[in-house]
């Protein structure tokens, strides 16, 4: 099960790489443009510049749980194929058209239950992700009788994933409303327990990041679900909310964290990583860090370990729990519209409901210590494998090859295969070069090893696969050049 959820991390690494760039233009853009955040005509040539940079990072940011279907389709695939992206993106749109609220009134005769209204989150683009790449490992290799033979292999896969995903939505059908009115029902039971609910709603409102799920308690708390609606009023200029607490209490406790806590806890993976796979981290880690400052966006830093290290990811949620909670017991009030970031932070401090806004320096610099620190330790007493840590599969620890002339290593490798009239067709993962074959006979492995690889592996007499590395996209560029 830990192997399957690293694979699932691991996974996530390519659409969560899009993500920090659209943290900084939204931060970028909001400083630009305060009418985004606080409403009002937007006038002149700055404020429209940021208005375009808000939109334009809003784009992958507002459709996060497309690229989690894509992603996680190609990633959990057996060779990170095109097809299986494709089977991911057909299962999201199937089981999010079928749940909208649109379809489902018609299905029931009268309002759909406000849980559908949520149904395009990031749980669900991740569900969609692994329906489409089951279907296609399973049925990728699928030989249909001659009248159908144009719907054989790959082409099928879709078709199927289709029907899977129906099949899907009508469990969720029935599913998805209980999950999301038990989550609304636990916020509403805690409103009225102040700063320790407070600690309590943000330790559950990080716990369900995974799953997008933590939309359910966000509209009791910062929307008007339980007479709270502490964003709403808070941007009104009020100082109470509905629920008689001071308004942005709700939001407040989100910030020393976000700020301060995750940027130290980026250092603390960064410094844990293996030497050789530090850049690499850092890479990544560093332009999350950055995002979670700036603007609020977590996303880009939770995703890279919270299926690696489920267990750092539990240990960070109840931290955010008790920082949130100690943040507001101390008086601290600030409010966002976007996320808890330095952008949101310098417009919310003028509001009436702003509060001892200078208490998130100690409060930031107490989350940073305590970040770091715990993250530091739990990483390397308990061996999580946090980004730079993960244990590679056998044929991802190739060394360094002998040379880097991948144009003469891709026409040895051709000629072990026999010549380009023995190969029918040519693919790559991350670490092989992935190849069909017409005579399996023609196949000369010592031929093969002679180029420098690392190993040839033979599934079947049809198929061979030739173990490069890190490095096998340029020998696959050469060698597709040569063919």
């Amino acid at each position: 099960m830990m192997k399957y959820l690293q694979k699932l991390g691991k996974s996530l690494m390519l659409p969560v790489a899009c993500l920090p760039v659209c943290g900084i233009l939204m931060g970028l853009g909001y400083a630009m443009c305060k009418q985004t955040m606080q409403g009002g005509d937007i006038e002149g040539v700055i404020p429209i510049i940021g208005f375009f940079l808000v939109k334009a990072g809003g784009a992958l940011i507002d459709n996060m749980s497309w690229l989690f279907a894509i992603g996680v389709a190609v990633g959990m695939s057996d060779d990170h194929e095109g097809t299986a992206a494709l089977s991911g993106l057909v299962s999201w749109l199937m089981i999010t058209n079928l749940l909208s609220s649109a379809t489902v009134g018609v299905l029931v005769g009268g309002e759909a239950d406000p849980a559908f209204a949520k149904i395009q989150n990031q749980f669900i683009g991740i569900l969609a992700g692994l329906i489409g790449a089951t279907c296609y490992n399973k049925f990728k290799n699928t030989r249909l009788p001659d009248a159908l033979s144009f719907f054989s292999g790959k082409r099928c896969v879709a078709i199927i994933t289709a029907v899977v995903s129906i099949l899907a939505a009508a469990v969720l059908f029935f599913v998805w409303p209980v999950v999301y009115g038990v989550l609304v029902a636990v916020g509403a039971s805690i409103v009225g327990l102040d700063a320790v609910g407070v600690g309590i709603y943000t330790f559950l409102n990080r716990l369900l990041i995974p799953f997008g799920l933590h939309h359910a308690l966000n509209s009791v708390f910062w929307f008007d679900a339980a007479g709270i609606n502490d964003l709403g009023t808070y941007w009104a200029g009020e100082l109470m909310n509905g629920a008689g607490g001071s308004a942005g209490m709700y939001m407040a406790g989100f910030f020393p964290s976000m700020m301060f806590g995750i940027p130290a806890a980026t250092l603390a993976m960064v410094q844990c990583a293996k030497p050789e796979r530090r850049k690499e981290a850092a890479s990544l880690l560093g332009a999350a860090a950055i995002c979670a400052f700036i603007c609020g966006v977590t996303e880009p830093f939770e995703f890279a370990f919270m299926f690696l290290a489920p267990v750092l990811y539990l240990i960070y949620a109840l931290m955010y729990g008790v920082i949130a909670g100690l943040s507001v017991a101390l008086g601290f009030r600030a409010g966002f519209s976007f996320s808890a970031g330095l952008t949101d932070l310098v417009f919310s401090a003028s509001l009436p409901a702003a509060s001892k806004t200078l208490l998130i320096i100690p409060l930031g610099i107490g989350a940073a210590i305590v970040f770091y620190l715990v993250f530091r330790i739990a990483i390397q007493a308990l061996d999580l494998k946090t980004p730079g840590r993960e244990d590679l599969d056998e044929d991802e620890t190739k060394i360094e090859l002998a040379n880097n002339d991948f144009t003469s290593m891709a026409a040895i490798i051709l000629e072990g295969l026999g010549g380009k009239t023995n190969v029918t067709s040519v693919d790559n993962c991350i670490t092989r070069l992935r190849l069909e074959i017409k005579d399996y006979t023609a196949v000369d492995e010592k031929k093969i090893k002679s180029a420098g690889v690392s190993g040839v592996i033979r599934p079947s007499k049809t198929s061979v696969q030739v173990v490069i590395g890190p490095k096998v996209q340029f020998v696959a560029d050469e060698f597709k050049k040569l063919m």
